[in-house]
């Protein structure tokens, strides 16, 4: 078990070529993880900051927004994107997200591998 406040959070600058900043917090790390979760966290991307467009390979990733407003890059097709809205990310494929709002963004991400 982890609680709020007692957790990492790490500060990632120009994430995956991305604008400005995220900040990752581990919500679970090393063996808590098993062996086919790569990573359990929550992002935020502040206003105006972006996560960059990435690919993943032998692994997908899956975004459960819970707060904010942004554009969500599917393989280069832009999606409005918003607090509730799921995102998932196949094998081979790629995926950014972009805080368009005045608000910070946040969102769970499940990278899980195959």
């Amino acid at each position: 078990m982890t609680r709020a406040g007692e957790r990492e959070i790490v500060k990632a600058e120009h994430a995956n070529g991305g604008a400005g900043y995220i900040l990752k917090e581990a919500l679970l790390t090393g063996e808590d993880q098993g062996q086919h979760c790569r990573m359990f966290s929550r992002v935020t991307i502040p206003a105006g900051c972006e996560l960059g467009y990435h690919e993943h390979h032998g692994e997908s990733e899956t975004y459960y927004l819970l707060t904010g407003k942004g554009v969500y890059s599917d393989n280069g097709k832009e999606i409005e994107a918003k607090a509730g809205d799921v995102f998932f990310c196949d094998d081979g494929n790629g995926h950014g997200l972009k805080n368009t709002g005045d608000e910070e963004l946040s969102f769970v991400a499940l990278i899980l591998k195959k």
